[in-house]
């Protein structure tokens, strides 16, 4: 069995010092010096700029261990480092043991011949990541395509260097994100000592599943220390038991061994199912005898996933089926949680799954500008059933093509896929974001104009890199290490056929979409109707954080638009003036800047509630949306749904709204009607009752009912019913009336609707009295709201932290909703029922200029 040994009294230095502070590990230099005060917090202000000189230096780390006499007499005593961010010499009592250079890889070396008895240090030297860099870049003659690479806010000019080091690459900047470029040890760090037998790597890999059988593998990865050895394998879960006789020789092997398991309980994404999962449990016995030499165990889920790209009569689907259910995914991108990723907890993470798993999401992209995610990450998606997009780390950049960085990739690419094929929430592994449509090699006037920089020599050169990384050795490695799972080069793409790709664009009809027109082509709201591809992996709007998340940054002389630090914590260039053009068009202005904030959030959740629903109405043309983005790194205006502080904004319940698993969405015809559509999502057919009733905005009485009988089969979308606006208005002001819309299914409302015949800026909105009642024997937790008159965006604010089950919601006049306060307190596997403490409430009327 292995013995593992752990390390303490962690310290570092700046290497050309000798001054030893204390460190946390894992962490990283920055935090370090954080903690010490010896550099300023780099999200407040503009101290961004202060710590620039960080990255330039090479800084030290050590740690001492005891090595005790029985652990001195195994045969292996080993390192294991499992992140080190990123150029890094490791030794052992002064002797050089490994060089690593790669973030993202897992460093395990053999340090038997190095420890003694007793007291060992660990000393681990960062060699910074400009000056390891800067000498690839002059000697590769030209620079990479690197566009969000902020170096000139690193001091380098236009020198950037992020594409020649195997690391997150938004450390280097991004259009949400700052420029801290890190060093230090990331990951844990431990000593294994170990004889005879260890299992490194237990893998059950899913041959065939079906409710009936599945027909699994288990996968043994098996290291003998001795020579030649006959044991028993044997695996077992929830009462089964298999075996079989192994003979092992000396070194690595890995063992197969077959599994049925008949009527299993499958794995499914939320709203479909419930997420269950089996543990197994591997053991290498002596025969004939009980005793176990080496045990592991793996949790995962049963089930079939596929990408399913077949033509039809539109072009070719592109949709994931799950258990062979045909998945509509519901989603959001996911960026890292902090810009130091260390930082993020258990709880950090928790809240962010619960969250998506809050608003109906059912999966998320792990966006290829990042990290491959802690183990915890994916531990949490496959407990609340959401399917992971997993791009590799590559982004919006050409790469080397050296042979050293391609092996390099290889064995980070192995070490990756290894370590997440456990989890059944893993869905597609993605080669890279947007490398393919930016560089557009086929077409000549297509893509970002990377190509015009190049000779036609260093084109082909840096077009046979590409091809080399992402149409061999990754989609070779997913091949090899987890074959049941789908490879896709790059996203967005339509196809990839022979030697010539098919490079995405809004109309595609075929393959995955990113759709930027609206917000970076200044394209209107009412585009998204337009431009709905097979699978929409990437469209969004920017919004800033509310007032309490700003001012953790910015002081009160600092909220202005164009202040020095509001533009720091704007990283798209046309960030600010998109906002103020977008209001200008579908808002009224807005009282002051503290108001701008929350007019932002509700700009934000109106253009993404109006691409959403455009994309479910076209179910199942369209079987895909995943917005852009779901979190922040640091304290920012960006398009994300919830803050860096983990604060829901407008779009989080909006996104909730508009991926409820029954849905009623109504869009305008080109004829002057109101199309009514029935999206159901769920397993079981839908038939209820339409009931329709037309408002005055500031009065309850209904003007006119109809009700309407509706069905919609299980996984359906249409058009249930087509409301004709005039007769219903029959000369009465559209401004000034509303409809409301609810579904009756056996006297339950299963889903409901407000409609609008004006857009926001037109409707002149009255000042309403919004009524909030405690419910009695909620625990101070449920309240019911009413309004004498319509009120858009109502946003209720609560002393303490949390969300509400519903916000920045609307009430018709006269017809009450109820909220209820939730929190995620530690430990807790779901939201929670809490009270609120002292209670706001507001809405859009309170924010404009009258």
């Amino acid at each position: 069995m292995i013995n593992v040994i752990g390390l303490d009294g962690w310290r570092f230095r700046e290497a050309q010092t000798d001054e030893w502070l204390s460190a946390k590990v894992p962490g990283c230099v920055h935090t370090d010096l954080l903690q010490h005060g010896k550099i300023p917090d780099p999200f407040i202000g503009m101290n961004e700029i202060e710590v620039q000189w960080v990255d330039k230096q090479d800084w030290i780390y050590e740690a001492y261990f005891e090595i005790d006499a029985n652990q001195l007499q195994c045969q292996c005593v080993e390192l294991v480092l499992e992140g080190l961010d990123t150029y890094a010499d490791v030794r052992v009592n002064g002797q050089a043991v490994l060089s690593a250079n790669n973030m993202f890889r897992v460093w395990r070396q053999d340090v038997k011949a190095f420890v003694q008895q007793g007291k060992n240090r660990l000393e681990i030297h960062f060699r910074s990541p400009i000056t390891e860099d800067v000498p690839k870049l002059e000697r590769l003659g030209y620079g990479l395509p690197a566009p969000n690479d902020q170096s000139e806010i690193g001091g380098l000019s236009d020198k950037k260097v992020s594409v020649f080091a195997r690391k997150a690459p938004y450390h280097y900047g991004w259009d949400w994100g700052p420029r801290l470029v890190t060093s230090g040890i990331w990951r844990e760090v431990r000593l294994e000592a170990w004889s005879g037998l260890t299992m490194r790597d237990l893998f059950i890999r899913q041959d065939q599943v079906s409710t009936e059988r599945a027909e699994l593998t288990a996968v043994v990865e098996i290291e003998n220390a001795d020579e030649i050895r006959d044991v028993e394998l044997c695996i077992s879960v929830d009462g089964g038991v298999w075996s079989k006789p192994v003979r092992l020789r000396k070194g690595k092997q890995t063992v197969e061994l077959g599994l049925v398991i008949k009527e299993p309980k499958l794995w499914w994404c939320r709203g479909l199912g419930e997420p269950h999962q089996y543990t197994f449990v591997a053991e290498l016995k002596e025969q004939a005898q009980e005793a176990v030499i080496a045990e592991k165990s793996v949790k995962t889920g049963l089930r079939s996933i596929r990408l399913v790209r077949e033509r039809d009569t539109a072009g070719e689907s592109f949709y994931f089926e799950l258990n062979g259910i045909p998945v509509f995914a519901k989603g959001a991108n996911h960026i890292p949680n902090d810009s130091f990723a260390a930082e993020v907890t258990l709880e950090r993470y928790r809240h962010e799954i619960a969250s998506a798993a809050a608003s109906n999401m059912n999966m998320l992209r792990v966006w290829g500008g990042g990290i491959y995610e802690q183990d915890v990450f994916y531990d949490l998606c496959d407990e609340y059933g959401l399917l992971v997009w997993q791009d590799f780390m590559f982004a919006c950049s050409m790469y080397p093509g050296d042979q050293a960085f391609l092996d390099n990739v290889a064995q980070e690419a192995e070490d990756n896929i290894k370590r997440l094929r456990r989890h059944p929430c893993i869905a597609l592994w993605c080669g890279n974001n947007e490398i393919d449509s930016a560089w557009a090699h086929y077409e000549e006037n297509a893509g970002w104009g990377w190509k015009k920089a190049y000779t036609p020599e260093q084109r082909e050169r840096l077009w046979d890199d590409y091809e080399t990384l992402f149409h061999r050795i990754l989609p070779e490695a997913v091949n090899t290490w987890a074959p049941q799972t789908a490879y896709w080069p790059s996203s967005p793409l339509i196809d990839l056929t022979g030697d010539r790709n098919q490079h995405a664009h809004p109309s595609s009809t075929a393959g995955d979409i990113h759709y930027w027109g609206v917000w970076h082509a200044s394209e209107p709201f009412e585009n998204y109707h337009i431009h709905v591809g097979r699978f929409m992996s990437e469209y969004g709007f920017q919004s800033f954080p509310e007032y309490k998340s700003v001012r953790t940054y910015a002081e009160e002389k600092d909220l202005e638009l164009e202040s020095a630090v509001m533009l720091a914590h704007q990283k798209n260039g046309s960030g600010n003036r998109l906002i103020q053009e977008y209001m200008g068009r579908y808002m009224r202005q807005p009282k002051d800047f503290t108001c701008f904030l929350l007019m932002s959030q509700v700009l934000q959740a109106e253009a993404m509630k109006m691409a959403i629903e455009a994309h479910r109405r076209h179910k199942p043309y369209c079987m895909g949306t995943l917005y852009w983005q779901m979190n922040d790194c640091w304290p920012v205006a960006s398009w994300s749904s919830m803050d860096y502080f983990g604060r829901w904004k407008a779009l989080q319940y909006t996104a909730k709204r508009s991926f409820a698993d029954v849905l009623l969405s109504a869009v305008d015809t080109e004829q002057g009607s109101k199309e009514l559509h029935l999206v159901n999502d769920t397993l079981e057919p839908i038939a209820g009752t339409l009931r329709l009733t037309l408002l005055h905005i500031r009065g309850s009485q209904a003007i006119r009912d109809e009700n309407v009988k509706v069905e919609q089969p299980a996984g359906g979308a249409g058009i249930v019913h087509i409301l004709p606006t005039d007769q219903w208005l029959n000369g009465l002001d559209r401004t000034e009336h509303m409809l409301v819309a609810r579904l009756i299914q056996n006297g339950e409302q299963v889903a409901s609707r407000e409609i609008y015949f004006a857009g926001t800026k037109e409707m002149d909105l009255p000042l309403a009295k919004i009524e909030v009642t405690e419910i009695q024997g909620s625990g101070g937790s449920r309240f019911m709201l009413c309004s004498d008159t319509l009120a858009r965006h109502v946003w209720l604010t609560a002393e303490q932290e949390g969300i509400f089950c519903d916000n920045h919601l609307d009430l018709a006049p006269g017809i009450p909703k109820t909220v209820e306060f939730l929190t995620l307190r530690n430990g807790a596997s779901a939201f929670e029922a809490a009270a609120p403490g002292a209670l706001t409430v507001q809405s859009l009327v309170n924010w404009i200029q009258g």
